[in-house]
């Protein structure tokens, strides 16, 4: 599994500044942060030969001139030396980079107008935690650099999901699913679990629709912006289940199921369950085992169920049931202890264990649930600000907490001060975010694309999930490497090889000519 974050972005002291360039200042503020000893840093171009957005899963591609050009990730975003020179009222021949290979296995880059980072392959939903803060991190890193560098305006990240402007970016999940599971029947069990999941782990909201057109809070930043079940695009028209049919693996054997309806998560808790509760029900649709509670209207389950802080709400089912958003994780929950093998993991029975005692709290009373889940944290310090000072929730006011919530820079972060004061449970300690910024997980491919990526810096050229290029001197031809099996490529196949190796050419040499391949073909 693993997290893509794209963060927002703004310069304050520069409101019209083209939020694309302010996002390439990202990148580049922390490629010279690497450059200063956290690391090598090769250049790497981001390969884009196996990209295929445009692949259904329902078993067509969708024509590229149809395609809305947000869906065409396959091509590299550019600022010109002209975008550049006007913005900064300059001219410039310096080198913009729009992409970054991470020593982590991570990649950092331009998408649209928002840095993104998208986290390493992790096997666990607490690495997942892990390696997803590690891009806080990184963009902290990066964000304060850009402080300190001279003629630069300081920007200031958000780890949010929308402007309140009708501006809405996402925060993606991904899982690595046999492909012997029909795509019908993980869409079929994951949409009522989906149209529930914010109540457990949801960022909190000032405003309704997606225009802020109604005063109120909502549970989920991304319900309102959905409009279909089912769907290709990413950014509009956005489906609770997406099509994306875009392995970065053996693509007769798996499929990577994108998740583009969830929100971003300051609060550790609620990304664990998020992540980790997701890939329980996954575990249950492979085994035939998920419940199917089928929906009257998902998409307008998944706005009433946000637009309700008291989970009081219910929705209609086609049996005729009506149900809260609690009932259906409670359904859920419950199958999966059902199904819940005596030998099950440590974390796996923290997971399930978590989940429950989390449901239970918020049965009794949403607000006692404020360490564990984001929109409870964030409603109650609203509450808290309404009750001083008597606010309605048309106070714009409001909407500024709810923004500060979402603050990244240390000092001035609302999450960042609960932290803090031991106001939110934590699960992984900043040391370990900090050194899971520069280094990769150990047991999956990301070990050997961030290893790779810090050994050889100048032979490496470039990179993608599933491949790594060499460009080794002497050598007519570029090397590909590809890394198609996940799970391959770990600390277990390949430290030796890095401590033993001369070179880069030694190294491939070993690698590739070896009595146990240690890569996929």
């Amino acid at each position: 599994m693993g997290t893509e974050t794209e963060y927002g972005i703004i310069a304050p002291a520069l409101p019209s500044a083209n939020p694309t360039l302010l996002s390439s200042q990202v990148v580049n503020a922390y490629a010279a942060t690497l450059r200063e000893g956290l690391g090598n840093l090769a250049g790497t171009r981001w390969d884009y030969t196996d990209e295929t957005p445009l692949t259904d899963a329902r078993g067509f591609r969708m024509d590229r001139a149809s395609a809305h050009p947000s869906q065409l990730t396959d091509e590299p975003a550019e600022l010109s030396a002209e975008q550049i020179a006007l913005e900064r009222g300059e001219p410039t021949e310096a080198a913009i980079l729009m992409n970054l290979v991470l020593n982590n296995g991570a990649r950092l880059y331009v998408d649209h107008a928002h840095p993104e980072y998208s986290s390493p392959e992790v096997t666990n939903p607490l690495d997942a935690v892990l390696w997803d803060r590690a891009g806080d991190h990184v963009a902290v890193t990066a964000m304060q650099r850009i402080g300190a560098m001279p003629g630069f305006s300081p920007v200031i990240l958000y780890k949010n999901n929308t402007d309140n402007k009708s501006v809405s970016y996402g925060s993606h999940e991904n899982y690595l699913v046999p492909r012997s599971v029909p795509f019908s029947k993980l869409a079929e069990a994951l949409i009522p679990f989906f149209v529930s999941r914010q109540v457990i782990c949801g960022a909190g909201r000032v405003g309704l629709g997606p225009l802020n057109q109604e005063s109120g809070f909502q549970i989920s930043q991304r319900a309102d912006f959905f409009e279909n079940e089912i769907g290709l695009e990413t950014t509009v028209r956005r489906p609770i289940i997406n099509t994306r049919d875009e392995p970065h693996a053996v693509a007769e054997k798996y499929r990577r199921l994108h998740v583009i309806i969830g929100d971003a998560n300051l609060n550790e808790v609620s990304n664990y369950l998020k992540v980790g509760t997701t890939a329980l029900v996954l575990s249950l649709i492979e085994q035939g085992l998920g419940p199917v509670p089928v929906l009257e209207d998902p998409v307008g389950a998944l706005h009433a169920i946000s637009h309700d802080p008291s989970l009081q709400v219910t929705v209609r089912l086609t049996d005729g049931r009506s149900v809260s958003g609690l009932d259906l994780q409670e359904m859920y929950c419950g199958a999966v202890l059902a199904a819940l093998p005596a030998d099950a993991d440590e974390q796996t029975r923290d997971v399930v264990d978590r989940w429950q005692s989390l449901l239970t709290t918020l049965r009794r009373d949403p607000l006692d649930a404020a360490r564990q889940v984001d929109w409870v944290a964030k409603l109650k310090v609203l509450e808290a600000y309404r009750a001083r000072d008597g606010l309605a929730w048309t106070d714009p006011r409001l909407a500024l907490i709810d923004l500060q919530y979402a603050d990244l820079r240390p000092e001035k972060g609302i999450y960042q001060r609960l932290a803090r004061r031991n106001d939110v449970d934590l699960l992984v300690p900043p040391a370990e975010v900090a050194r899971a910024a520069v280094h990769p997980p150990r047991d999956t491919r990301a070990y050997f694309r961030g290893r790779c990526i810090a050994e050889f810096p100048a032979e490496v050229v470039g990179a993608s999930w599933d491949s790594l290029i060499f460009e080794l001197a002497g050598e007519r031809r570029l090397q590909r490497v590809q890394t198609r099996e996940p799970l391959r490529g770990t600390a277990g196949l390949t430290e030796e090889l890095f401590e033993v190796a001369a070179d880069a050419e030694d190294f491939l040499a070993r690698l590739l000519s070896g009595p146990d391949r240690r890569m996929a073909p």
